[in-house]
């Protein structure tokens, strides 16, 4: 199993979430998160006063999926959130040691 976390832009998010429905991906966690990479922040102006803004609003999105499945997920999270600009965001992939479901108590695959 793998767990994919992807920092996204956050007007992209419905379109990812499109995407991996398509792949048969069922669940996943979304959080609102700030940050900054390569572009710095930026500057914004409110009631005529110019400020530097140094954290980005972004998206992070958490899916869990089987190893069969993960580079197909990558591929489209890749794919639908690009928009060519510095700041499309990240995508990390770690390996899972187990997942268990609170509820029924199912472990591994049957569990995601």
């Amino acid at each position: 199993m793998k767990k994919i976390e992807a920092i996204i832009k956050p007007f992209k998010l419905d379109e990812v979430k499109d995407a991996l429905d398509a792949l048969g991906v069922h669940g996943l966690t979304v959080t609102e998160v700030r940050g900054y990479g390569r572009q710095k922040g930026h500057v914004e102006a409110y009631r005529g006063i110019e400020y530097q803004v140094q954290f980005n609003a972004k998206v992070k999105i958490e899916v869990v999926v089987a190893d069969g499945l993960a580079e197909k997920v990558v591929t489209a999270i890749r794919e639908t959130a690009n928009t060519g600009a510095i700041g499309d965001g990240k995508i990390f992939i770690y390996a899972l040691e187990g997942v268990v479901r609170i509820r029924t108590g199912e472990t591994g695959d049957a569990a995601i």
